[in-house]
């Protein structure tokens, strides 16, 4: 097991694990509408299946909307 933050929330996963895979685990509403940070940079879609997340790591999942973003959160 490795922990992880997600949201700002300690959370404990096995690894290997990849970003699509992770919002698989973490239920994350309208995934085609989220946008994924990964330790403070942002993750283009096209890569959320080879970025293998690591112990420590950081992920945000944001919602952009007018006016901001909103930040997801998780309930484990």
């Amino acid at each position: 097991m490795a922990k992880i933050y997600v949201n700002g929330d300690a959370q404990e996963v096995s690894l290997p694990l990849n970003v699509s895979e992770l919002i698989q685990q973490n239920d994350v509403q309208q995934p085609e509408m989220v946008s994924v940070q990964v330790n403070e940079e942002f993750a283009e879609r096209e890569d959320w299946e080879s970025i293998q997340l690591k112990e420590g790591d950081k992920v945000d999942f944001l919602y952009f909307m007018g006016g901001g973003c909103l930040r997801l959160k998780i309930e484990n």
